[in-house]
């Protein structure tokens, strides 16, 4: 993959197979540090301590359609060629945790892509799930939350109604332009 955010959004799509209903999505720069921060924290079914060992092989998958699952051997090694470093926790019946972290300033540090669009995109092909979105750089930080987005429309407006939509859009991009503007 050739941009982070298709990363995210294939370890994403692993936590809506496992059943999750929340998915808490953090993409975390420090620019001092050189560091780029993502994880990814879901409530599904979770794995036990071979399969989670299993799962960080590219010869591992729960598909039946094919033997081979890349989702969590990509985002590893994108952020080991940089220096950074991955970690994955689960326990069963409780969820996943998934962290990545990038050593910015490494020649192999790949585009973080259109985050914005890819949690649009999340957010509306699955209308009945709830994501939190924390994006921050440096000490600004803005976050979507689609529990707080409900609340305030209420059960007869849809997250994929086109007005809303284009809300969420424009909320994603106001918050990314604040934080392109702190830096």
């Amino acid at each position: 993959m050739r941009e982070l955010s298709l990363n995210v959004m294939d370890i994403v799509q692993n936590s809506i197979a496992a059943g999750a209903s929340l998915i808490v999505i953090s993409v975390l720069e420090d620019p001092v540090a050189q560091e780029l921060r993502i994880g990814i924290e879901d409530n599904g079914r979770g794995m036990g301590p071979e399969q989670l060992e299993q799962v960080q092989s590219p010869f591992y998958s729960t598909r039946t359609t094919r033997k081979i699952g890349l989702g969590v051997p990509f985002i590893k090694m994108s952020c080991e060629m940089t220096g950074g470093h991955f970690s994955i926790a689960s326990v069963p019946g409780e969820g996943t945790k998934v962290e990545a972290v990038y050593k910015t300033g490494h020649i192999d540090m790949m585009p973080v892509g259109d985050m914005n669009e890819t949690i649009l995109l999340l957010v509306t092909c699955n209308p009945d799930l709830d994501f939190v979105y924390t994006r921050s750089a440096g000490q600004e930080r803005f976050t979507l939350d689609t529990r707080e987005l409900r609340e305030v429309l209420g059960e007869d407006v849809p997250l994929g109604s086109p007005d809303v939509v284009e809300w969420i859009r424009a909320f994603l991009r106001e918050g990314q332009d604040s934080l392109e503007e702190s830096l």
